[in-house]
């Protein structure tokens, strides 16, 4: 069984990344996606709200949720994963992601790096972008699942009576 590991801190999981998952899934048996902490980027939903939410947007037939633990090359191999699966939109990811493939590559060379591009409706999209928007406005982007859209709306703005 082919096995790929999709990492991130998915705060919150965009339209962009499910475009990427599905891209992902044409080419592997199954995909776990790893949802790390990421304390640095201070994450407005803890991981299990975020674990919740791509849960609630996949099959989890053919696609795992979990919390990533340790490092991401040691969690991959203990997963069986072969390949680790990176989105990239534009060339100002290339230079970020390049640096990470080659320290997991130095980490343990047997596990791979696929970049994998999400359509182009996408390419501006990040979940930071999406959380500042959401900040400011409850107006639908049309970028994230309706589900997310929902959670950033009553994070932001309290829930609503709908």
């Amino acid at each position: 069984m082919k096995i790929a590991l999709y990492p991130g801190t998915f705060d919150p999981i965009t339209n962009g990344h499910l475009d990427v998952l599905t891209r992902a899934s044409v080419l592997f048996d199954r995909v776990i996606v790893a949802v790390a902490h990421n304390g640095p980027k201070n994450p407005i939903f803890s991981i299990e709200e975020r674990i919740q939410l791509i849960r609630d947007c996949v099959d989890t037939d053919q696609f795992e949720v979990c919390a990533l633990e340790g490092l991401v090359v040691d969690f991959a191999r203990k997963r069986g994963a072969q390949a680790l699966i990176r989105g990239l939109r534009a060339i100002s990811d290339f230079e970020y992601e390049f640096q990470m493939a080659q320290m997991n590559r130095n980490l343990d060379e047997s596990i791979e790096t696929i970049f994998l591009m999400p359509n182009e409706k996408f390419f501006y999209t990040s979940s930071a972008l999406i959380k500042q928007v959401a900040r400011y406005t409850e107006k639908e982007t049309h970028l994230v699942p309706a589900n997310v859209h929902k959670a950033l709306r009553e994070k932001f703005h309290g829930p609503t009576n709908q």
